[in-house]
C-alpha cells in the first residue's frame, strides 16, 4: 500500500524536492518544540507561560491571514518559501543565546511569523506540482512525512534535553532550515504557481480571500468544522506537559512520549486519509476522523499512567491526521489558483485565532483544575466538531478540476509500474 504512493515522489521529482524539505525541516522544529516547551516550563514553573510560548509561535499566522494572505497569490510561493526558512534559521541560531523566558517567547513569535507565510504558499502550490488524480495522495504523502516528525523529533527531543538541555535541539533544528531552503530552490518556481496574481488593490485582494471563503461551501465547512476543533486542541497542547510532568510524574521523557505517541497517529492517520479520500465520500471520513480525535482525547484523560495515556495520545493522533488531509483537499479543490493562497491564509489565521483564545483560557484552566479535566473538556470539543462537520458536509463533494498548469514530465517507466493507475 505505502509502496505505491511513494512512487509518486519518483514521477514528480517537485513534489519529492517538497516532501524531503517538509520531512527535515519538520523533524528539527519538533525536536526544538520540546526544547522550547521544557526551556520555558523549567524557567518559569507555569502552564501559562507554556500558553503564552505557543500562542506566541501561532499568534503572528493571525496578522498573515488578515493582512499579508494576498502575497502569498501575487509573489512568487519559491521565494516566500525559502525566505521563511532562512528567517526561522535566524530564528534558532539565536536561542541559544537567550537569558529569559521572555526572549524565548519573543524569538518564538518571529518563528511563527515565518511559518504563516511558508504553510499556505506550501498547500497552495501542492495542486500545480502532481495531477489533480494524485491530489489526494500526495496531500496524504505530504502529511505523513510531517507527522512522522512529530514521532521521531520529539522522543528524540526528550532524550536530547533531558541529558544535555534545550542549545543542542535548537541547533540542530536551524540547521534543517537551511537543508529545506536548498530542496525548495530546486523546484521550478513556475510550477508552484500557474502565474503571479493581477493585484486590484491590496484591500480589494483582501476582500476576495475572505469572500471566497464565505461564498464557497467546502471552504466554509473547513472554517467552521476546524475552528471549533482548534479549541480542543488548544486544551491538549498547553495541559500536555503538566499531565506528564505532574499528573504522570514522568519528567521530560514522558512528555516527550505522549507528543511522539501522538505523532505516530498523526503519521498512521494522514497516510491512511488519501486511499479512503480516492475510495469514499468526504463526509463519512471527516466525521469519523474528528470522532476519532474526541475518543483518544477522552481516553487519555482518565489513564492510570503515562504508558496508557501514550496509546489513547496516538488514537487521538489517527483522527487529527486524516482530518487535516480532508481540510486541505477541500480547499485545494475549492479555490482556483489565483486565490488559493489566500484561501488557505484566511483559513489558518482564522484557525490561529480560535487556537490562541483557547490557549489563553487552557492556560488559566490548567493551573486552577489540572489537567486532566482540560484533556476531558477538549474531547467534549472534539466531539462536537464532528457532529458539525458531519452536518455540514452533506452537501460538500470534491470534484476533479482540469489541470491549471503544465507539471513536469512523467517517467515512462514509472508510469507503466503501477497498475490501475487513471490517465
Amino acid at each position: 500500500m505505502i509502496r505505491p504512493r511513494l512512487e509518486l515522489l519518483a514521477r514528480s521529482p517537485s513534489f519529492g524536492a517538497l516532501f524531503l524539505a517538509a520531512f527535515g525541516s519538520g523533524l528539527g522544529t519538533w525536536l526544538a518544540f520540546v526544547a522550547l516547551t521544557v526551556d520555558v516550563y523549567d524557567r518559569t514553573h507555569s502552564g501559562t507561560w507554556v500558553s503564552a510560548l505557543l500562542i506566541a509561535d501561532f499568534l503572528p499566522a493571525i496578522a498573515v491571514g488578515l493582512v499579508l494572505g494576498p502575497f502569498v497569490d501575487r509573489l512568487s510561493r519559491r521565494r516566500l518559501m525559502v525566505a521563511a526558512d532562512l528567517a526561522r534559521f535566524g530564528v534558532f541560531a539565536a536561542l541559544p543565546f537567550t537569558t529569559s523566558a521572555g526572549q524565548v517567547v519573543a524569538l518564538a513569535a518571529a518563528a511563527g511569523f515565518a511559518t504563516g507565510i511558508f504553510r499556505p504558499a506550501v498547500y497552495a502550490g501542492l495542486p500545480n506540482l502532481v495531477g489533480d488524480e494524485d491530489l489526494p495522495r500526495a496531500n496524504s504523502l505530504l502529511q505523513t512525512a510531517e507527522n512522522l516528525t512529530t514521532t521521531a523529533g520529539p522522543f528524540a527531543g526528550g532524550i536530547l534535553v533531558g541529558l544535555s538541555g534545550p542549545h543542542a535541539a535548537y541547533w540542530i533544528n536551524a540547521a534543517t532550515f537551511v537543508v529545506s531552503a536548498l530542496l525548495i530552490l530546486r523546484i521550478p518556481a513556475g510550477l508552484l504557481q500557474v502565474s503571479g496574481a493581477p493585484s486590484r488593490g491590496h484591500l480589494r485582494d483582501l476582500a476576495d480571500g475572505f469572500e471566497l471563503v464565505r461564498r464557497s461551501r467546502p471552504l466554509r465547512t473547513v472554517l467552521v468544522v476546524w475552528n471549533v476543533a482548534m479549541v480542543a486542541s488548544a486544551g491538549v497542547n498547553v495541559a500536555e506537559v503538566v499531565l506528564a510532568k505532574v499528573s504522570f510524574h514522568a519528567g521530560d521523557f514522558g512528555f516527550g512520549l505522549l507528543v511522539a505517541a501522538a505523532g505516530l497517529g498523526l503519521a498512521a492517520g494522514s497516510l491512511a486519509a488519501g486511499p479512503l479520500l480516492e475510495r469514499r465520500p468526504i463526509r463519512p471520513v471527516y466525521a469519523f476522523s474528528l470522532a476519532t480525535m474526541a475518543l483518544g482525547t477522552a481516553l487519555a484523560a482518565i489513564s492510570p499512567d503515562v504508558w496508557v495515556a501514550a496509546a489513547f495520545a496516538a488514537v487521538f493522533g489517527v483522527g487529527n491526521g486524516a482530518t487535516v488531509v480532508c481540510n486541505a483537499l477541500l480547499v485545494q479543490r475549492g479555490a482556483p489558483d489565483a486565490l488559493r493562497g489566500r484561501a488557505f491564509a484566511v483559513l489558518m489565521s482564522s484557525n490561529m485565532a480560535l487556537l490562541t483564545l483557547g490557549m489563553v483560557a487552557a492556560g488559566r484552566l490548567t493551573d486552577e483544575y489540572g489537567p486532566r479535566w482540560v484533556w476531558g473538556a477538549a474531547a467534549a470539543v472534539a466531539a462536537l466538531s464532528g457532529v458539525i462537520g458531519f452536518g455540514l458536509s452533506r452537501r460538500v463533494t470534491l470534484p476533479r478540476k482540469a489541470p491549471e498548469v503544465e507539471r513536469e514530465p512523467l517517467s515512462v517507466q514509472a508510469h507503466a509500474a503501477e497498475p490501475g493507475r487513471r490517465a
